[in-house]
């Protein structure tokens, strides 16, 4: 059973899924166990998952933990910024016209294109040869 003071929030990006739990506290960030630092090694990842913290100035008044998986690095960074913001929008309803202005609550749609049958990949087709 959850505690009440914690704010739950899931995320999605591609194949990736985001668990999101926000707490009162310092401003400590874990993903998969591990610090924010340490999982994402690019700045650009770092400031996309901190990104609706930033906006909403609560950067230094959660914890947030978060369990992620499936995908690549670019689709988990993207599956926890939506899963923070939903979480946020649990903690403090008055945040949501900051998020929603921002783009942070849409789930991003673009997905890989399956591979078709017929042809080596998905929009590729076999060279064409007359004879």
């Amino acid at each position: 059973m959850a505690q009440t003071n914690e704010f739950l929030g899931t995320g999605r990006r591609k194949t990736s899924v985001a668990r999101v739990r926000l707490a009162p506290g310092t401003g400590k960030i874990t993903v998969n166990g591990r610090t924010l630092d340490v999982y994402f090694r690019l700045d650009n990842q770092r400031m996309l998952v901190t990104q609706p913290l930033q906006l909403t100035e609560t950067a230094g008044k959660y914890d947030v933990r978060v369990n992620v998986k499936g995908g690549g690095p670019s689709g988990q960074a993207g599956a926890i910024r939506h899963g923070i913001a939903r979480a946020l929008i649990e903690a403090d309803a008055n945040l949501r016209p900051t998020l929603k202005s921002n783009g942070l609550l849409t789930r991003d749609p673009r997905m890989r294109e399956r591979k078709k049958y017929g042809q080596p990949g998905a929009r590729k087709r076999f060279q064409f040869s007359k004879r």
